[in-house]
């Protein structure tokens, strides 16, 4: 099966606490660990697991940073095409506290990629199952298109707007304001519209409520769950999957991010 995801990678530095420090506190960290993350390189390691290889079409920065991001994700079976500006990697740093809960401080400009780019493999998308547009411009967008099927991530609305192509799914969360969709916002609208709530489960419209998945195992933290959730989504829909399947074999692989450490575990 051939799956594609079209997004953006940070290079993250990951920090457990015990807490979140309030205003003026130090706290002291229980561990750290750097690794590849951001959307795109989360939903492409997640697909790579579900289909046995992802293809990521993304953006790299020209410097030590960006080259060990790439090659981190060919070592977790993601075959990755990657524009390289001469910029430096987008860096982002994760507080974890003693729930699991994730605090995100990005640092740079989001490097997405351009469907002018005639650089990236964009013809080999006509050949895919399902793409995860996770971010990118409207070219990007519209060359994404071409699969067969085409689920996109919420917080890209404005790009969605202005791209106006069909999407099979609208994944978004009802806790963030930023990933939060209303009726009529996008023409045409998506064929499916799913809001997440994280322990809740979530909404799909059409389908109603359903339900999410037991964790399998202790909670490690939150990072990438909706990613996570979103790459299942995508695979499902491209191996046929509908209605309640589809969204069951999405929540699996929300809630098996909880139990993983970091952005890959």
């Amino acid at each position: 099966m051939q799956v594609a995801v079209v997004g953006h990678v940070e290079w993250v530095e990951f920090a457990r606490v015990d807490h979140m420090p309030s205003p003026g506190e130090i706290v002291h960290a229980q561990e750290r660990w750097e690794e590849p993350g951001g959307g795109g390189a989360v939903a492409a390691v997640q697909l790579a697991r579900l289909a046995g290889q992802a293809s990521l079409l993304t953006v790299l920065g020209d410097d030590e940073l960006g080259r060990r991001a790439g090659e981190r994700l060919a070592e977790l079976g993601v075959e990755v095409h990657a524009a390289r500006p001469r910029e430096p990697q987008r860096r982002a740093f994760v507080h974890l506290d003693g729930a699991g809960e994730r605090t995100i401080t990005v640092l740079g400009d989001k490097l997405v990629p351009r469907g002018d780019d005639d650089g990236l493999p964009w013809h080999e998308l006509r050949d895919a199952e399902a793409v995860l547009f996770v971010s990118g411009d409207v070219a990007a967008l519209r060359r994404a298109r071409r699969a067969r099927i085409l689920v996109a991530s919420a917080r890209e609305l404005p790009t969605l707007q202005r791209g106006g192509v069909v999407l099979d799914a609208l994944v978004g969360s009802g806790e963030d304001e930023g990933e939060r969709y209303r009726p009529g916002e996008l023409d045409p609208a998506p064929h499916l519209v799913v809001t997440t709530a994280g322990a809740l489960g979530g909404w799909a419209q059409p389908g109603g409520p359903y339900r999410a998945a037991s964790v399998p195992g202790p909670v490690e933290d939150a990072y990438g769950c909706g990613d996570c959730f979103s790459a299942g989504l995508a695979y499902a829909l491209g191996r046929g999957l509908e209605g309640e399947e589809a969204l069951a074999l999405a929540a699996r692989c929300g809630a098996a991010a909880l139990a993983r450490r970091g952005a890959h575990g």
